[in-house]
């Protein structure tokens, strides 16, 4: 399968497929040209994962996380993949924060505005809108001075510079580092929210 294939039968953007080969979570080989070329096998293993989680986690968590009382967190964030590991993350280590997805940059900062989320985790890599762009729109409005950000990112520190306009005083977490990097992270954060 090509990347576009896949990305449109997951429902990600094409750069996230690619990253998802480039790390491994996909099984594919490359064209003599260069293209990824993706084990169908392989797509529809990691679809099952998803739903599996998904299954897990939502019908006995979602009621408790809507009537969460310490704390509103908003995750921008394309892939289904991450955005499963977040919740997971959070009903493990924060089972009282409210927690809202958005799958690309234009929905979250509707959901944004809405929610006015004590903190916002935004990946740099976003269909629609980039990251990027959606973190300069934030800090530019008076109205999300309270919210606390943390950049989401698969890039490695060489490949940010084109971001860092955006990223300036910025906490960036690395995605092959989230499990042990956004849980302090965000409790430090999420505790400075509530501090007037």
């Amino acid at each position: 399968m090509t990347t576009r294939s896949v990305a449109r039968q997951l429902g990600l953007a094409v750069r996230s497929v690619q990253l998802m080969v480039d790390r491994g979570e996909l099984v594919a080989w490359r064209t003599p040209g260069g293209h990824r070329r993706i084990e169908r096998q392989s797509v529809q293993k990691w679809q099952t994962r998803g739903s599996d989680v998904r299954a897990d986690f939502l019908p006995t968590h979602g009621a408790a996380l809507e009537s969460a009382k310490n704390g509103t967190v908003l995750l921008i964030e394309d892939s289904v993949h991450f955005q499963n590991l977040v919740k997971l993350l959070l009903n493990q280590e924060f089972p009282d924060v409210a927690l809202h997805v958005a799958g690309d940059g234009i929905v979250g900062l509707a959901m944004a505005g809405q929610l006015q989320p004590d903190v916002l985790i935004i990946d740099i890599l976003l269909p629609s809108i980039d990251g990027a762009t959606l973190i300069t729109t934030l800090r530019s409005h008076p109205q999300f001075k309270s919210s606390q950000l943390i950049v989401l990112t698969s890039l490695d520190t060489s490949q940010l510079g084109p971001y860092r306009f955006a990223l300036s005083d910025l906490p960036v977490v690395h995605k092959p580092h989230m499990v042990t990097d956004l849980p302090p992270l965000l409790a430090t954060l999420l505790k400075a929210s509530k501090t007037p």
